[in-house]
């Protein structure tokens, strides 16, 4: 009996996490996740899944945070009954960003369906809607960490704290599947949460394993040094560097953890005098209700009492309604805001950066990793202009990273991780990274011993794992080719090139010169009409 695993999303590319272990007995799914980045990346989240969804056994998720489960209603949508396996508080997590994700779809779509009719164009559905997302939440079936799941025929799952999130964990899979009744290990990392991580545990994880399927995020990356307060004295300079007296300080910033660890770092910065008092902003629906979700976890959490006093701290002001948002326009004084999404793609972010970015007093801050392709990755390599909701928008406002509350374990941490899973004994893949950290920890990893060998996947990619070594399947469907995952994509070069011809044609002197331009411009779109 065979044993494949099948790398459907997060392979060459950042997010999408979804793999896939078949045998003739069962298939299942490790997470479902939406994919982020590129435009060319984001129009698979609207492709057919390719595998039939009613034929999955069980899907078993890493964690909440959309790119690993926002997929989910889907693939429920699409035909998928089965069990939903996940830790408490990754369900508790879900219960409010599956939703979330549903109701800024249609949002967007609608938007979206507006703009379309005006122009005689065809109009668009969402992936899924917020009450598909709702419906999915019944096949959810918490586990406790620790424990041996049975999930489907041959295949049990334990799930260990991956000290990255709320509920996050690496999943332990034993698949019997051979005459001789030995199982296969395989241990699917998720996502490893990095050594000074404030309010999760350091992450966990069994030994003695066949095979290890590794994120590679910041593979490429040392943070060395970092600690808590190092962090928090450097997440002070930024603030007082920002501070303007009729400015703004805009954080892009997950709902969802990162948000709560920059609540209490501010606080605490506040409270010790090395800020003067600020009001701070989350305007964010979906962060007020985890950080709801956050306060009954407290107990679990590290630091949750500092948690807790953050969240009800006066200077701390939630915004729910969109006319909330639309007020904290109107203030005049300094002030922060932390809002959604972290990379700039969707939310309340791209309407603050609309209203902020052509101004030199406003401060960009960005706390987390930008994907190639996203708003936040084209502002973070320094474009002078970026169109936003279809309008073009002048940059004139600072930018900066302060790449310090990333949730994922750098290079020397990853290597640190899979040391202490040793053996293994058949091979390492390492998924969850663009080009340079994919390779740079596949070298880094070249001198651990008992490690056979690093495989970086694409996307589709197919490996027969029945003998004492991965066999990679021929296939002739490929939905994202290798070159194209991880990098800018036409739709980045189409609205580059808008900005760059409304500025030369700006900067053209007299009807002429523009004139001349114009014409150029006309003859080359003819020339390739019939090339």
């Amino acid at each position: 009996m065979s044993l494949r695993l099948h790398f459907h999303g997060a392979a060459r590319t950042v997010t999408g996490s979804c793999f896939m272990l078949e045998t003739e007995a069962a298939r299942i799914l490790i997470d479902c996740g939406m994919f982020q980045g590129s435009k060319e990346e984001r129009e698979l989240n609207y492709q057919h899944f390719p595998f039939r969804a009613a034929g999955i056994s069980a899907l078993c998720l890493t964690h909440a945070h959309i790119d690993h489960s926002g997929l989910v209603p889907k693939l429920v949508k699409a035909g998928f009954d089965g069990p939903i396996y996940a830790t408490a508080g990754t369900a508790d997590l879900a219960s409010i960003m599956l939703p979330d994700s549903g109701y800024i779809q249609e949002m967007e779509v609608n938007q979206l369906n507006r703009r379309n009719s005006r122009r005689g164009w065809d109009t668009v559905s969402p992936i899924y809607t917020e009450e598909d997302a709702v419906a999915s939440l019944r096949q959810f079936r918490p586990v406790p960490y620790g424990q041996w799941q049975e999930v489907a025929p041959g295949f049990r799952a334990r799930y260990w704290n991956a000290g990255h999130l709320l509920g996050s964990a690496s999943i332990e899979m034993e698949v019997t599947h051979g005459d001789d009744g030995k199982p296969t290990r395989l241990l699917f990392s998720g996502d490893i949460g990095p050594d000074h991580k404030l309010l999760q545990p350091d992450p966990d994880g069994p030994r003695d394993l066949d095979y290890v399927v590794l994120e590679s995020t910041y593979g490429d990356t040392d943070r060395a040094g970092t600690t808590i307060e190092h962090r928090r004295r450097m997440l002070r300079d930024e603030v007082r560097a920002a501070m303007h007296p009729s400015g703004v300080l805009l954080i892009p910033s997950f709902a969802v953890e990162r948000t709560q660890e920059l609540l209490v770092d501010l606080m605490e910065l506040m409270e010790s005098g090395e800020l003067p008092d600020i009001p701070i902003f989350i305007d964010s629906p979906l962060a007020s209700k985890a950080s709801a979700i956050f306060k009954r976890h407290a107990g679990e959490l590290r630091n949750g009492a500092d948690l807790v006093q953050a969240l009800e701290s006066r200077w701390v002001r939630f915004t729910e309604t969109v006319e909330q948002s639309k007020a904290i326009d109107r203030i005049h004084s300094f002030h922060i805001i932390i809002a959604a999404s972290g990379m700039c793609e969707a939310g309340r972010i791209r309407h603050h950066l609309k209203a902020w970015l052509w101004r030199e007093e406003a401060t960009v801050l960005f706390v987390g990793f930008q994907a190639q392709g996203t708003l936040g990755r084209i502002l973070q390599d320094g474009a002078s202009k970026v169109r936003i909701h279809g309008e073009e928008v002048k940059v004139r406002a600072r930018m900066r990273t302060l790449d310090l509350y990333s949730g994922h374990a750098d290079g020397p941490e990853l290597k640190v991780w899979l040391a202490d899973r040793l053996p293994v004994r058949r091979g390492v893949f390492l998924v969850h990274g663009e080009d340079a950290p994919l390779k740079a920890l596949q070298s880094s990893l070249a001198d651990l011993h008992r490690v056979p060998g690093a495989i970086i996947p694409d996307i589709d990619d197919v490996y027969d794992l029945t003998d004492d070594q991965a066999v990679r399947i021929e296939r002739h469907d490929q939905r994202l080719p290798g070159a194209s995952a991880g990098h800018r994509d036409w739709h980045n070069d189409y609205a580059e090139l808008l900005l760059d011809i409304n500025a030369a044609v700006e900067a053209a002197a007299g009807r002429k010169a523009k004139g001349v331009i114009i014409r150029r411009i006309r003859e080359a779109l003819e020339e390739g009409r019939q090339a």
